[in-house]
């Protein structure tokens, strides 16, 4: 499953965008270090299902077309300047993006909380000045751990046979970054690592974060942003979002209130006339947001990041190509995130690794021809794997 870490200084409203993303219960409050303990859960991407371009009606894997996928939402504790050093909760924070595929840096858009996470004057903080916070500290955290062994490393490299590519890897291997990790970070900065100085070593580890740990720079909060911040932000590279306003219509469509889902760009409120003028203003405030953004920047950033930062698709396996269904008549059971450039042979092995192993062939249920094992599979794609396991 793909992992998506939140990130930023405290009191950003990282837990809130967690909650709002999950609907998993989550401390929120206006104080630095709320969240102490990484908070897991479940989050989703939202996909059209297959079902409407094959023509089938009702299908019970979505909701007219609209289809969620789960991926796993880590919710980490609040970094402070210097983190990579020790301050606030230092390598305690740094140790939860270990397993995290990607990044989303929270940054507080209202500018109502200083670098250290503390409440301040709304808009008398630049946010501008918070792109980067994360991906510097651990920049600094990573070259920390090489630099432990560096001088070692760099006078094991003078032998022919010893790979110092193989050997950074395997010295961040808890944090999944491998040698083709290694060697674009050194094609993308032209350091020769076996004669490289401090400041090319760091520079070297930002590209390697960078390349390993892709980063969506988000900005909350955007509902209680004064305009001038807005438009100081907006000539940034990042994406806008009200996590609050996404919580509020999710609890809204739960207690059947607005007709909602995640993702929407709008909502329809079912019965106005059953809610107070209070209720009747607060939503349409988040209307008037969402106009502005889109949506709430919730699920636009999950799926962003997943589909344009990781480069993913999606893939419907199937057993009966006819009928687009699994061995119990279950019309598309299943849809796999999958890395663009995958085969056939991979889908395979993600469905099953002995289905991988006795791989024979594919099918493309849309087209009913058969494939090749090389195939480049399509987001969208319904394949059947034929295998000689059954």
């Amino acid at each position: 499953m793909i992992n998506l870490a939140i990130a930023g200084k405290p009191n950003c409203g990282k837990s809130t965008f967690f909650a709002a993303a999950t609907m998993a219960p989550a401390e929120i409050a206006n104080y630095p270090f709320t969240t102490i303990d990484a908070n897991n859960a479940v989050a989703y991407v939202r996909i059209n299902c297959a079902c409407k371009e094959l023509g089938i009606k009702n299908c019970p894997a979505c909701k007219d077309g609209v289809r969620f996928i789960q991926i796993g939402l880590i919710d980490v504790a609040g970094l402070v300047p210097d983190a990579h050093k020790g301050r606030g909760l230092g390598n305690k924070f740094l140790d939860n993006l270990r397993e995290a595929d990607a990044i989303i840096h929270i940054i507080d858009a209202s500018g109502s909380t200083d670098e250290e996470g503390n409440p301040v004057d709304m808009g008398s903080h630049d946010p501008t000045t918070d792109i980067g916070f994360v991906e510097s500290e651990m920049k600094m955290w990573v070259y920390g751990l090489i630099e432990k062994n560096w001088s070692k490393i760099q006078r094991s490299a003078q032998q022919k046979t010893y790979s110092i590519e193989d050997a950074i890897a395997e010295q961040l291997g808890g944090l999944a970054i491998t040698p083709e990790h290694v060697t674009d970070a050194v094609r993308i900065t032209d350091i020769n690592l076996k004669t490289c100085t401090e400041e090319e070593l760091i520079e070297f580890c930002g590209a390697l974060v960078e390349i390993s740990k892709p980063f969506r720079v988000v900005a909350n909060k955007a509902d209680f942003a004064p305009k001038e911040l807005i438009e100081k932000l907006k000539g940034k590279e990042i994406s806008f979002s009200s996590a609050a306003g996404e919580l509020a219509l999710k609890k809204a469509a739960e207690a059947g209130l607005v007709s909602y889902v995640a993702g929407d760009a709008d909502f329809t409120i079912n019965e106005p006339e059953k809610l107070n003028s209070a209720q009747n203003a607060g939503l349409e405030a988040i209307r008037k947001v969402m106009k502005e953004f889109g949506g709430t920047g919730v699920q636009q950033t999950i799926n962003e990041i997943v589909f344009d930062l990781l480069d993913m698709i999606v893939v419907f396996p199937v057993e009966d190509e006819n009928k687009f269904c699994d061995g119990n008549d279950r019309i598309l059971p299943d849809a796999f995130l999958m890395k663009r450039g995958s085969t056939p042979h991979d889908l395979a092995y993600q469905v099953h690794s002995d289905i991988g192993d006795a791989f024979l062939y594919a099918v493309d249920a849309k087209t009913k021809m058969r494939i090749k094992e090389s195939h480049e599979l399509k987001s969208g794609d319904v394949i059947k794997i034929v295998s000689t396991k059954k």
